[in-house]
Order: C-alpha cells, then sequence, then structure tokens
C-alpha cells in the first residue's frame, strides 16, 4: 500500500514566514512559496516517473528538504530527480516570460533565483547533490565525497563573502542572516566534523 508524503513544518518556518509578512506582505510571500513549491513539485514528479517515492517534506528556516527513498534509483535516475526541481523552476520562469514575463517580473525572478541557488555546488542543496552524484559515477564515491567536500567549502565561502557584502552594502539586511548562518554551516561542518557530506 503507497503511504502519502508527510509534510512537517518546523516552528522556525512559521516564525519566519510571519515575520516576512509582517514586512512585505502577503504578495511577496505566495510568489517565493510559488516558486518554492513548483521546484518540490519537479521533484517529486520525477521521483514517480522513476518509480522512487517521496516519504516526507520538511519545512525549515532553511527551505525545503524532501525524504526520498532513492535506494532503487540508478546514478543517473537519481541525477535526473535532483535536477528536476532546478530544471521546474527554470521552465516555470521561462513559461512566465513567454505569456509576458512584464507582468509577473517577481514571479519570474523568484524562480530565476531559486534555479540559481539551488545549483551552487554545496550539500544539502541539489548542485551538491548533483556534484556528488556525477562524480561518485564516474570515479566512485570516495571521489565524490571529496569532490563535494572541497567545492562546497570553496562555494559556501564565497556564499558567505558575497551575503556580508550585501549585508554592509544594504545597511544590515536581517532577510540574510539565515542564508549567512546556513552557508558558514555547509561549508565548515563537514571538515569540524570529519563526517561525509
Amino acid at each position: 500500500m503507497s503511504h502519502p508524503c508527510r509534510v512537517q513544518v518546523t516552528g522556525g518556518f512559521v516564525l519566519l514566514t510571519a515575520w516576512f509578512v509582517l514586512a512585505n506582505g502577503w504578495e511577496p510571500l505566495v510568489t517565493v512559496l510559488g516558486a518554492a513549491a513548483f521546484h518540490e513539485l519537479g521533484h517529486w514528479i520525477a521521483l514517480r516517473i522513476l518509480g522512487a517515492k517521496a516519504a516526507a517534506l520538511r519545512l525549515s528556516v532553511l527551505g525545503a528538504a524532501m525524504e526520498v527513498d532513492s535506494g532503487r534509483l540508478s546514478y543517473g535516475g537519481e541525477l535526473a530527480a535532483v535536477l528536476a526541481g532546478p530544471a521546474a523552476n527554470l521552465l516555470a520562469a521561462l513559461v512566465l516570460t513567454a505569456l509576458g514575463g512584464e507582468r509577473w517580473p517577481a514571479a519570474v525572478g523568484a524562480n530565476l533565483v531559486l534555479c540559481a541557488f539551488n545549483l551552487l555546488p554545496v550539500r544539502p542543496l541539489d548542485g551538491g547533490r548533483a556534484l556528488y552524484l556525477l562524480v561518485s559515477w564516474a570515479a566512485g564515491p570516495a571521489a565524490g565525497e571529496a569532490a563535494g567536500r572541497w567545492a562546497g567549502t570553496v562555494a559556501a565561502a564565497a556564499l558567505s563573502g558575497l551575503i556580508l557584502w550585501v549585508i554592509w552594502k544594504t545597511g544590515g539586511s536581517l532577510w540574510l542572516l539565515p542564508a549567512l548562518l546556513a552557508s558558514i554551516q555547509w561549508g565548515a561542518v563537514p571538515w569540524l566534523r570529519g563526517v561525509r557530506l
């Protein structure tokens, strides 16, 4: 019997969402959550096509994470499922642009930003997982782990620097603090713990 995908919402996600609405209103929130929903739908559709199942979707301060039973997928199948999320955002941006993107510039932008951000070679983002899968497929899991660790650290350091620069230039945007903390964690934790990515 097939079990439905559980949705878990953390208190941090609820608080961040409420804070965002108070500061920016409902329209930007709907736009961002719409892009995020389309992203996760892309993953879900690919998993269904490949015969894998999503067990849970967790919404936290740092975004959405899907728990997947991917043990039956090949490297190529898992890679397709991982890249389906960013591909869904790119497709949404292209369709919205073709339908008159000047009417929905925020939606086009949200989808493009989510696509690009998720393709960063940092785990747990899609780009980090894709890098691991590609290198593992070509040279084995140990090489995939090493490539993921090094690329993730470099990308996380660059992202941290960029976020700090934007915070400085904007006079201290608090909205960037969760992303800064996440990028520091993504870059440092694999080395500090000495564990797999």
